[in-house]
């Protein structure tokens, strides 16, 4: 189901509390802060530079990339609180019913270029949204291998899944479809890579999936199991920093694994073709990208999501049998 109207009653008893805001921001600092320095400690080399930058419409934010490092030839951590008088239309489309309130919103994301093949891109995106009575959480991280293995993609997911069933069994299920939804690319007819969880209009109220196709395999299995008992702001909060706090123990073990495995030009190539596929799904598909140019946000911290280096090639086609070919018949 993907209406999103609410028994007033429930509304009122569920909105957030008064502390929301400062404590959720809180949150989002202390969880970059820890990102960059786990990720840090794995490099073994790389530091992240931080900029700070203030927003003329409200509010502002810490962009911390790091550069050449051991591991990562490029990667970005990003915080932001903005705020404004004025929704953007990709909000009102989705949230009319936020029209005509002020609005506020806060989120850290990441996205990882490993420079060794076997080691695979991974993005991450955790947010809050105000704007009078309405509000949600929503977030997710999702995983883009260049040359996949089935046992790194199943250590994601089962650390992802053990966060999720902290709170709910149903939590999971739902988030990993709605993943595999969002991060596809209409255009290839491919999935970005292994998925992940991901979830957004996130209220307390309603189905557990609250997106654009009521028809998919997420909502079809949210319609399954009905819909579940109302969740204040608090337990929704907790959601989303328990699953927030699975990142490090997610992909550390697999960067681990992978990052003294030997790789030549063929490797490096494809990976290089293969990160043309993130840059098409962030410019044309990613709500977070389209909501920051549209809120005027701060423009290098917003691509910051895109690699360094990137080759496109028409009409390529993996040589049958390969490594290169297993990845689109295996894994997307």
């Amino acid at each position: 189901m993907t209406a999103f109207s609410t028994d007033n009653k429930i509304n009122d008893a569920f909105l957030p509390p008064s502390d929301a805001k400062s404590r959720i921001v809180q949150f989002m600092r202390d969880f970059q802060d820890s990102v960059c320095q786990g990720l840090e400690a794995v490099d073994g080399g790389g530091k992240f530079q931080e900029e700070s930058w203030d927003r003329p419409e409200g509010g502002g934010g810490r962009s911390r990339v790091m550069k050449e490092g051991n591991v990562f030839e490029q990667g970005g951590v990003n915080f932001s609180e903005v705020w404004g008088d004025h929704l953007p239309p990709s909000i009102l489309s989705q949230r009319p019913d936020a029209a005509g309130h002020r609005w506020f919103a806060t989120g850290t994301s990441m996205v990882l270029h490993p420079r060794n093949p076997y080691i695979p891109t991974v993005h991450l995106n955790y947010r809050y949204f105000e704007a009078g009575p309405v509000w949600w959480f929503g977030g997710g991280l999702d995983l883009t291998p260049y040359y996949p293995f089935a046992e790194d993609a199943s250590h994601l997911h089962n650390t992802l899944k053990a966060a999720c069933d902290k709170h709910s069994p149903d939590l999971y299920p739902t988030f990993k479809l709605w993943c595999d939804e969002y991060f596809y690319l209409k255009h290839r007819n491919e999935t970005r890579g292994v998925g992940g969880i991901f979830f957004d209009y996130q209220d307390g109220q309603g189905a557990l999936y609250r997106g654009p196709d009521p028809k998919g395999p997420a909502a079809q299995y949210s319609d399954s199991i009905g819909i579940p008992a109302p969740r204040t702001w608090e337990q929704l909060f907790a959601i989303s920093q328990d699953c927030a706090n699975s990142f490090l123990p997610a992909y550390i073990p697999i960067v681990e694994r992978r990052r003294n495995t030997e790789y030549g030009d063929r490797e490096r190539n494809f990976q290089l073709y293969r990160r043309g596929r993130y840059v098409e799904f962030n410019l044309v598909y990613d709500r977070g990208t389209i909501f920051g140019l549209q809120t005027n946000g701060r423009t290098e911290s917003i691509l910051m999501s895109l690699p360094p280096l990137v080759r496109w090639e028409y009409g390529y086609q993996p040589e049958p049998n390969s490594p290169e070919a297993e990845l689109y018949e295996t894994f997307l």
